[in-house]
């Protein structure tokens, strides 16, 4: 008997008990690989010693103070820390408690800039299809992850979609990748010129797709394109770094690989690496400076806005990243996990696309890779195989309606940056074992 919601009220759920370097274990003892960070979180794996005693730190000074009242040091560093690594252009963080809120505050922000600067009359956000920019309502509203939306429509904001850059589903036969990534472009200033430029407000974006399509990168020159895009009108660029973000791909941003800054980023995930609930609104001096000469406000606020422990995690989980150089462990055990995946199912018959970035892999799942046709539904592969990983030891992040909300299956890979080889190995070994057991059943 649970007095829990669980997210599957009928589910039988092992209770974890435990976590150490890579692994999680449950209550009986059994060990599992967390090749997923849960949902691309746990950066740092668990159990870091150098984080709990920071957060055990902050706990004996100071575990919560409001921020109607004060600031605190290990938040000041924090914000001071993630400036100086950022892109171009960005001069100020916002600290909520994840990446729902991130993104909620992110759209607040771009509003309020527009009626700060004296065009209230901008209103639209454009975001992509089969992309997730979290569940509640403004975030759900922007995203295009259409089995979240459907019974909650009624109840959202107006927003708008265009495809996404998605190679391997859109892009034509013979057409390059600077061609696709044009065209793909395009539907962006195709959709601002419909709306009208001057009721645009911002174009939202996954640097790299994440748990909706499954490692999505980019293809050539498209944010670049995009960043042109939203100048040229006056719209503001928002990337979505949730998940993609804080060195997951190999960069601590994703967008340094595509050569763009945002106006405003959301982060959160591996921002505090699961060591407790924090996520950020990195802004442009652009935006700031709008509220600093307006209002003087950010008209906003949650109660748990800077909490110092989470402060104190991020800020942890951000110096123990560099002082072990692990975006270079990120980049070599990236590599390696693309090569081992491609080895492995590169010429699987039912394996029909590796992508990714770094320590940021996905793999879709098709019932004939010379159509491209995927599996139906009603199977729910996506499903199998996540029980059968876990029945082997290993946690993966599988999931349904890959290309449309309702067609395809992948399955998400993203391993802590503390991996070895062994241990991509070993994910890799395992995941074969669960893909070909949920095949066969």
């Amino acid at each position: 008997m649970t007095h829990i919601l669980h997210r599957q009220i009928h589910a039988s759920l092992p209770i974890a008990s435990g976590g150490k370097g890579i692994e999680l274990f449950d209550a009986s003892g059994r060990g599992y690989i967390d090749a997923s960070g849960g949902a691309a979180v746990s950066s740092l794996g668990h159990g870091h010693p150098d984080i709990l005693a920071a957060m055990h730190r902050q706990a004996d000074k100071l575990a919560y103070a409001h921020t109607s009242f004060f600031t605190s040091d290990v938040a000041e560093a924090l914000a001071d820390r993630l400036v100086v690594d950022a892109p171009a252009g960005i001069s100020h963080a916002y600290f909520v408690s994840g990446g729902s809120e991130a993104v909620e505050a992110a759209l607040k922000m771009a509003r309020q800039y527009f009626v700060e600067i004296g065009e209230p009359q901008r209103r639209h956000i454009i975001a992509r299809r089969q992309s997730y920019h979290g569940n509640t309502l403004g975030a759900l509203a922007t995203g295009g992850n259409e089995w979240r939306r459907a019974q909650f429509r009624p109840l959202l904001i107006e927003t708008h979609h265009i495809d996404p850059c998605f190679a391997y589903r859109f892009q034509e036969a013979g057409e390059s990748d600077e061609d696709y990534a044009a065209r793909a472009a395009q539907a962006l200033e195709d959709r601002i010129l419909e709306l009208g430029p001057e009721t645009v407000m911002a174009f939202v974006a996954e640097t790299v797709v994440g748990a909706t399509a499954g490692a999505v990168p980019p293809v050539a020159d498209y944010f670049r394109r995009i960043r042109d895009i939203c100048d040229r009108y006056g719209v503001l660029l928002i990337l979505d770094e949730v998940m993609c973000g804080m060195g997951r791909t190999g960069t601590l941003h994703a967008c340094e690989q595509d050569g763009v800054a945002p106006d405003l980023m959301t982060i959160a995930k591996g921002l505090g690496g699961g060591y407790q609930p924090i996520g950020a609104v990195l802004l442009s001096r652009k935006i700031f400076d709008a509220f600093a000469n307006g209002s003087g406000l950010f008209q906003h606020g949650h109660t748990y806005i800077c909490h110092p422990m989470a402060c104190a995690a991020a800020l942890a989980v951000q110096e123990v990243i560099a002082r072990d150089r692990l975006l270079e462990n990120v980049k070599a055990m990236g590599a390696h996990l693309a090569r081992r995946l491609g080895e492995r199912f590169g010429n699987h018959p039912n394996i029909g696309d590796i992508r990714g970035r770094g320590l940021f892999m996905g793999v879709e799942l098709v019932e004939d890779r010379s159509t491209r046709q995927p599996f139906d539904p009603k199977r729910k592969l996506h499903a199998r195989i996540k029980k059968a990983a876990m029945a082997n030891g290993l946690l993966v992040y599988p999931m349904g309606g890959t290309i449309d909300g309702a067609n395809g299956d992948h399955v998400l890979l993203a391993p802590p940056f503390i991996c070895d080889i062994a241990a991509i190995d070993a994910i890799v070994e395992r995941l074969d074992d669960a893909i070909g057991e949920a095949l066969r059943g």
